[in-house]
């Protein structure tokens, strides 16, 4: 490398350090906003359960306990999903409804009969029910 290529170079990384220390010097002086404080809520599922029997087609009422929701919920809209055994399925049963309403109809889906489902509560979190039985 030339004497004047380096010389280049150094002024180039000269000016990019340079630059660099600026831009932290004006990031840290920003003013931080501070944030919302927002409550993860689990609340646990209580149908189905263990020894529930679900057979394809039928209409069924997941519920939840909303009886100690925090003031401030992250995510207020709910979702639930289909789960077998240790696996998330990609099968929605219902979707778009308020975490608070403690309850929604499901449709049970045309699933291979098992003794390992379970439904998960997603609103802040996933929140599942215990293991129950879907048949034909």
């Amino acid at each position: 490398m030339s004497s004047h290529s380096s010389s280049v170079f150094t002024q180039c990384l000269f000016l990019l350090l340079a630059f660099f220390a600026l831009f932290s010097q004006l990031a840290a002086a920003l003013p931080v906003a501070e944030l919302e404080k927002r409550d993860v809520y689990v609340p646990p599922v209580l149908y189905p359960h263990s020894g529930t029997v679900w057979y394809k087609g039928q209409t069924h009422n997941v519920t939840w306990d909303v009886s100690d929701p925090p003031v401030n919920i992250t995510n207020s809209i709910g979702r639930i999903m289909l789960r077998k055994a240790n696996l998330a399925t990609p099968l929605i049963l219902a979707k778009g409804f308020p975490i608070l309403q403690g309850r929604v109809e499901v449709t049970v889906p045309w699933v291979i009969e098992g003794t390992d489902y379970s439904v998960v509560l997603f609103g802040d979190s996933g929140n599942w029910s215990q293991q129950f039985t879907i048949l034909e």
